[in-house]
């Protein structure tokens, strides 16, 4: 059986679906499994060792990449396509595949008209359920067997000699703060960032470290005019070296990003901030008992921005997010 899991970004998604790659591998060894991915996230996807093959839809290239990408896409003589984006690019993708069978979400869930290009759809899924759940479904609805849920990563040993340098005399607990998010609605902010690292240095010895995007520098340059001493690695890391950060670290603190869902794959625990998204939804795996809500009328809203100042985000004071870090420094709140 040859398999197409359409899924092309963000982060955070592509993570939380490889429970569903494992999942299919484990039942299915004999399948080829290919995955469609836009460029930020097919690093990780790169070398997977459960995928036989990696599709980039090139994005950034414009409609340049278009016809190289759909002839390879016909080519592959699918059997199954999975559209977990739920997007009209993703179930486009999903229809031009060829595929006789064509799984995605049922109406209720889907967006975009999304749910015209399948022929069998999942059942409808809670609002709250998490992606990750609502990803293993498809392997429901196929019929294979449980699984423990896995994720198939790891740093190379090249990647994790790369971490070091950038890591060098850093003491330990090693505490990342993940500072950027793909929605200005979700981010907290660099003073409560920094009175985090600050005590947790006095208290604790420990060393931090920031990450996030190049879109994330100037946030960073405001956390270290209170935390000097933090190491500063944001837009400096490939998503590979990212990965093989995070392997290193102790405890990871943010709000909602595809880096901690990265983190909670890779079993670190993860202290997570919510307003303008759900916990209940997104919480990363294993960590659940780490998020620390932000109560406001409106949330959560899904909103890109917000037009109120993000007071969900300002219900979230540093006080709290340091004692749920200690909790998660002292093996407190996180699951195996």
């Amino acid at each position: 059986m040859r398999v197409l899991i359409v899924l092309t970004g963000a982060l955070g998604d592509v993570v939380r679906a490889l429970p569903l790659l494992g999942r299919m591998r484990r039942a299915r060894p004999e399948s080829w499994i290919a995955w469609v991915v836009e460029p930020a996230a097919a690093p990780l996807l790169a070398g997977h060792p459960w995928l036989d093959e990696v599709l980039v839809f090139d994005r950034p290239a414009g409609l340049r990449a278009v016809p190289p990408f759909l002839s390879r896409l016909r080519a592959g003589a699918y059997d199954v396509a999975l559209d977990l984006g739920r997007s009209a690019k993703t179930a486009l993708f999903s229809r031009l595949s060829g595929a006789p069978l064509r799984i995605g979400f049922h109406r209720r869930d889907g967006r975009e008209g999304s749910w015209l290009a399948a022929n069998r759809r999942l059942p409808p899924q809670a609002p709250g359920r998490s992606k990750l759940l609502q990803f293993l479904a498809f392997a429901d609805l196929l019929g294979l067997p449980p699984a423990a849920v896995d994720f198939g990563l790891a740093a190379t040993p090249a990647e994790l000699a790369d971490a070091d340098v950038l890591l060098a005399g850093l003491a330990e607990p090693l505490v990342a703060a993940c500072v950027g998010s793909s929605c200005p609605s979700r981010r907290w902010f660099p003073e409560r960032t920094a009175a985090v690292i600050e005590r947790l240095t006095a208290r604790r010895g420990a060393s931090a470290v920031l990450l996030g995007s190049a879109a994330d520098v100037p946030f960073a340059a405001l956390v270290r005019r209170h935390a000097a001493a933090a190491r500063d690695l944001t837009g400096r890391t490939s998503l590979r070296q990212l990965l093989a950060v995070l392997t290193r670290v102790q405890v990871v603190f943010g709000p909602d990003s595809g880096a901690l869902h990265l983190a909670a794959a890779l079993g670190k625990p993860v202290v997570s901030l919510w307003g303008a998204t759900s916990a209940e939804r997104s919480a990363p795996l294993g960590s659940e008992p780490l998020a620390v809500r932000g109560a406001a009328p409106c949330a959560p809203c899904f909103l890109r921005t917000c037009p109120i100042g993000r007071l969900c985000m300002r219900e979230i004071p540093a006080d709290r997010v340091l004692a749920t870090v200690d909790a998660a420094l002292d093996g407190r709140g996180a699951g195996p």
